[in-house]
């Protein structure tokens, strides 16, 4: 089956150019123009991705990453005209997992779709249920589901995929280079805020104390690594 990405853009005939790049490469489009038809169809088709305009005429766009991010983990890549980098920032700790400033090329925005599309659920290694520190951190595959303490926690895609790159070989030093391209695939040159804010969400996610972490830790100009050794191992 055809992935499906929601189109949320009030300007038809940008909407319709994102569409039609997209349907070229087998791609499955809805559209909407208001925040309030985008929330009825992310409820109701369950898209694989959003691609979302910040400047709606009914709700902020920045609102509607929020509200998108209470009962899924749909991928979320926004547009937007915003020249401030604490603005395309802040829709990164709502929540959502990149962004396109516009004005912008209509390939490039398909590519980095097609790339967001690619990255699966989970890790492609044999083991299905992994714990870590006498299970103070459990990771189970079949099930999409990540523990801390026995706690179920909802983790956005992007997040998902950042544990899990990070739980491939914990203790080892990863940086935000090869984070950025573990999760999104391809190269991007704002790779470290953009790493940072989502790092900063999944602690959040944990309950982790930025003074005293117990699970990813940073390593002062180099990245991140998970902190707990593998259980049994």
């Amino acid at each position: 089956m055809p992935p499906t990405v929601l189109i949320v853009e009030d300007e038809t005939k940008l909407r319709d150019l994102i569409r039609s790049f997209l349907e070229r490469e087998g791609i499955t489009v809805l559209s909407a123009a208001t925040g309030a038809e985008a929330l009825a169809l992310a409820s109701h088709s369950e898209p694989d991705l959003v691609v979302l305009d910040l400047g709606l005429p009914d709700i902020s766009g920045l609102d509607l990453v929020t509200e998108l991010r209470r009962g899924s983990d749909v991928r979320v890549l926004i547009l937007t005209a915003m020249s401030s980098e604490e603005d395309r920032i802040r829709g990164l700790e709502l929540g959502a997992d990149d962004y396109v400033t516009k004005p912008f090329s209509p390939r490039e925005l398909t590519l980095r779709v097609q790339a967001m599309l690619r990255r699966g659920r989970g890790p492609d290694e044999g083991s299905h249920q992994r714990s870590f520190g006498n299970g103070l951190l459990e990771i189970d595959d079949d099930q999409h589901e990540v523990r801390v303490r026995g706690v179920p926690i909802s983790l956005s895609r992007t997040e998902w995929g950042l544990l899990n790159e990070l739980a491939r070989t914990p203790g080892r030093v990863y940086s935000r280079y090869e984070l950025v391209n573990a999760v999104r695939g391809y190269e991007w040159g704002g790779y470290e805020r953009v790493i940072d804010s989502h790092v900063k969400n999944l602690r959040r996610k944990l309950g982790e104390d930025s003074a005293h972490p117990q699970i990813i830790e940073t390593v002062l100009g180099i990245g991140y690594r998970l902190m707990p050794r593998r259980d049994g191992s």
